[in-house]
């Protein structure tokens, strides 16, 4: 089968993209025929070595992936021949990637395709909306009725989040350029506001004159001074980027007020809390809710450019979506 993979970590040009024997699956395995893949910011970290995990090589890189299913364990009851289906947790943790002809996916990793979602659609979204859903969700315990403010709200993970936190029924409120006002207030955001204003604290302390209850920072900037000021009584701080900031932490404002900063990365999450996740991305796959702003499709045999793209900041919001058919 065709594939990209690495034989070492290092930048992208240890990226091969050539022949590789087909994966053997167990007998609560998936064998899913790849249609498209994607590149996230967690694929190079683990090519680069920067996010250490168990990898065996030759590896096959990538986590997200949709096609359709080719065979299945006795053990992987629920899925049949021809079924369409995607995953986002492959490529890490000592499974093997998603970008390949062919794919084994465990079982419990594995989500069907709602009908009438194409497969570019789902790969493209389904690692920001996840990523999303566990910010809110599972760190963040949004509830109706709560303000949530989204940092980096015009971005792949910031626009998710404003769409599920506005699902949920919460008040959400947007930081992003002025130029995205209109596509993050389109998205479910009750205010924007401009990440570049000179007194973007005190127009966020407007914005939320009972305080936030779930503040989330998509775009790693962590000023946590300012985001524990505004927080209401038990209100959350949720850190998911900006791995290098060293931010200021006000220690007497955040337990007076019985706050809480946390923080997570998806490779973290339990199969329970994907699979929650994936319930939610289906349905707003489904009704048409949740879907890409942009995106690029390259051939697979590209995933070497790609990794280029995103790690010089060329993609500018854009998903990229490598083409494994007929690649």
């Amino acid at each position: 089968m065709r594939a990209a993979y690495i034989e070492q970590l290092g930048t992208p040009d240890v990226i091969r993209y050539g022949d590789l024997p087909e994966p053997a699956s167990g007998p609560t395995d998936v064998l899913v025929r790849v249609a498209v893949t994607t590149v996230n910011p967690v694929d190079t970290f683990v090519r680069s070595g920067a996010y250490r995990t168990p990898v065996r090589f030759p590896f096959v890189i990538g986590r997200d992936l949709a096609g359709t299913v080719t065979a299945a364990g006795p053990g992987a009851a629920g899925f049949e021949i021809g079924d369409r289906v995607w995953c986002n947790s492959l490529g890490h943790a000592g499974r093997q990637g998603a970008a390949a002809e062919l794919a084994v996916v465990p079982v419990d990793r594995l989500y069907r395709l709602p009908a009438g979602v194409s497969e570019s659609d789902a790969v493209a979204v389904a690692h920001p909306a996840a990523t999303a859903y566990l910010a809110l969700f599972t760190h963040g315990r949004v509830r109706a009725g709560e303000t949530v403010v989204v940092v980096g709200a015009g971005g792949n993970v910031g626009g998710a989040v404003v769409v599920l936190a506005a699902d949920a029924g919460a008040r959400v409120v947007a930081v992003a350029s002025a130029r995205d006002a209109g596509y993050c207030h389109d998205l479910g955001a009750a205010e924007v506001v401009d990440y570049r204003a000179p007194d973007l604290a005190d127009r966020l302390r407007r914005a939320s004159p009972d305080g936030v209850d779930a503040y989330v920072d998509t775009a790693g900037r962590n000023d946590l001074a300012t985001a524990v000021d505004l927080l209401a009584d038990r209100g959350r701080v949720v850190v998911l980027a900006g791995a290098d900031t060293r931010p200021v932490l006000p220690v007497g404002d955040l337990y007076r007020k019985d706050c809480a900063v946390v923080g997570f990365v998806i490779s973290q999450a339990t199969t329970a809390e994907l699979a929650a996740a994936a319930r939610t991305i289906n349905r707003l796959l489904a009704a048409g809710r949740l879907r890409p702003r942009t995106t690029d499709t390259l051939p697979l045999a590209d995933a070497a450019e790609a990794h280029r793209r995103l790690e010089a900041g060329a993609l500018h919001g854009r998903r990229v979506v490598l083409r494994v058919a007929d690649s």
